[in-house]
């Protein structure tokens, strides 16, 4: 993934966390700050990734995946989580699935946006509300161990779970 002289990323970081816990299944929404992300799964055979049209489909096909035995991962941006929540409680939730999430976070640290402003504000009060784990990623030291650890608790109690990204990690904002 990288070279001895090159330092390590946030995205290989996970990749490499995703690979170590046999998550070979990725769909997502396009985004600008999981592109350097998607585009190293891509780019690895290990991994089965393609596009969903709307982030509720992309958890749908991640918990039919499951259910025939194969981890998957659903990737999004902050305002695709607001599509989310019934999809959450009434499948993944209400029937135990290890769907894992990953979201980066919009709607903080100086957004432009209200509407991201307004799903940031909400989506940890959501997800605690169905008791969905989830933690932030805001330090590349600390990257490996919660991506890593998180995948683990979801697989382990099966269970969803959700890494958010901060822009403190992926130095982005949209």
């Amino acid at each position: 993934m990288t070279s001895a002289t090159e330092p390590l990323t946030w995205h290989a970081i996970i990749h490499q966390a995703l690979k170590d816990n046999d998550v070979r299944l990725i769909t997502y929404v396009p985004d600008n700050v999981l592109r350097p992300l998607i585009d190293s799964l891509h780019a690895d055979p290990f991994f089965t990734c393609f596009p969903a049209a709307r982030e509720e489909e992309a958890v749908g096909i991640v918990c039919g995946a499951v259910m025939a035995g194969m981890r998957g991962i659903v990737l999004m941006q902050t305002s695709g989580f607001a599509t989310l929540p019934n999809a959450l409680a009434s499948l993944a939730v209400a029937f135990q699935i290890p769907v894992l999430l990953m979201v980066s976070e919009r709607g903080t640290l100086g957004e432009f946006n209200p509407g991201q402003a307004i799903v940031c504000r909400t989506m940890r009060p959501i997800l605690d509300s169905m008791g969905i784990e989830h933690h932030t990623m805001s330090r590349l030291d600390e990257a490996a161990f919660i991506a890593d650890r998180t995948m683990r608790q979801a697989f382990a109690t099966r269970w969803p779970a959700c890494l958010i990204l901060s822009p403190l990690l992926t130095g982005k904002r949209s």
